[in-house]
């Protein structure tokens, strides 16, 4: 099986897991790399041995390579995603698909048009963790779901990130940065969402940077930071989840699922393992379930692996545009309701993304 070329735009700090991952699946090889900072790109493209650094204009017009990852800032996933798509490439695209919907829905319909596939992060549903929750949930270990709760609380960026100003920008906040990871574990475990409605603020409308190289400048706040949403599944269960850069500390769970025998810990959705735990109807305490799948540790790659099989194969992918764009529509939405003070009703859907199969070798995602 010949392996799948992939080019790479945007050379920064989380784009070395993607040069790792063509490293280690055989399925796609990265054999270009580009950057606005040519240098930037020429430093990645010496450390992974890439054949060729370049322009993101001559990336896309390369006639060689088949899918485009898109790593560049969110306000930039539509324009460079939009450009792939035209030039006749696939593209796997960071999260969230687009800042806008109407740019999510250009990019769903031109790959449709172009032939190609679409779709992108997060991956981590792929992972040992999720996976493991979606096989527990499939043979009925917890019964029928009827409901989930999703906490992802914190204090924010400007303590830390060297450049935190875009993470309270449109396309930022609590939602958008974090919400993919957890919306799209609920949608794999849960189904599509069909309703929404939530509330929504920004608590502290400046914020000063005390990270280095920035300390000290203030960051004027235009997204907000606690978000809670109410979700009505299609299936009939009901899903709380709230998003916050303005929590300093809390004693939540990451994800919970309540069935109708008995409940269900999931992981930290940020991340490709960590434990599973069931508590069923009449235990006294919480059992810790073995992992049923791999790709336990840090897999960031393995769902634009699983796009290189299906281009190959034809089958469907997993991480592909209808969910990606079904979780972006999910967060405006839940902004919108409580900007309209009303429940909206999705017009997007989606299929539950189709479990991975079990035993299967390293770095194999197809028998």
């Amino acid at each position: 099986m010949s392996s799948i070329k992939v080019g790479i735009v945007g050379c920064g700090t989380i784009s070395s897991r993607y040069f790792e991952a063509g490293q280690k699946f055989p399925i796609f090889d990265v054999v270009a790399c580009a950057d606005l900072y040519v240098e930037r790109a020429q430093e990645k493209a010496t450390e992974f041995n890439v054949p060729q650094a370049c322009s993101v204009e001559e990336l896309l017009a390369s006639s060689e390579i088949d899918i485009v990852i898109n790593l560049t800032i969110p306000a930039a996933h539509a324009e460079v995603g939009l450009a792939a798509l035209n030039s006749g490439k696939s593209v796997y695209n960071e999260k969230p698909l687009a800042v806008t919907r109407e740019d999510g829905r250009k990019m769903v319909a031109l790959a449709k048009e172009k032939g190609v596939l679409i779709g992108g992060a997060p991956d981590t549903f792929l992972g040992g963790g999720i996976q493991t929750c979606r096989k527990l949930i499939d043979d009925g270990w917890i019964g029928t779901p009827i409901a989930a709760s999703a906490f992802l609380l914190g204090h924010g960026h400007e303590g830390w990130h060297p450049d935190p100003d875009f993470y309270y920008q449109p396309g930022g906040g609590p939602m958008f940065d974090m919400g993919p990871y957890y919306l799209t574990a609920l949608t794999t475990l849960m189904g599509p969402v069909k309703r929404v409605t939530g509330s929504t603020q920004v608590t502290f409308p400046e914020r000063k940077i005390t990270s280095q190289p920035k300390a000290g400048e203030v960051i004027h706040v235009n997204v907000p930071t606690h978000i809670a949403g109410v979700l009505d599944f299609k299936n009939g269960a009901i899903g709380t989840i709230i998003t916050s850069f303005d929590v300093w500390a809390h004693e939540l769970p990451c994800i919970e699922i309540y069935g109708t025998q008995g409940s269900m810990s999931v992981p930290d959705p940020n991340n490709f393992g960590g434990p599973v735990r069931i508590r069923r109807a009449g235990a006294d305490s919480w059992s810790e379930m073995p992992l049923t799948h791999g790709y336990s540790d840090q897999s960031r790659g393995v769902g634009v692996a699983d796009m290189a099989y299906a281009l190959q194969s034809g089958r469907a992918h997993r991480a592909n545009g209808d969910l990606t764009f079904h979780v972006l529509d999910i967060m405006h939405a839940i902004h919108d309701a409580s900007n309209e003070g009303r429940h909206i009703n999705l017009e997007s859907t989606c299929a539950k993304p189709a479990p991975l199969p079990l035993d299967l070798p390293p770095y194999t995602l197809d028998e």
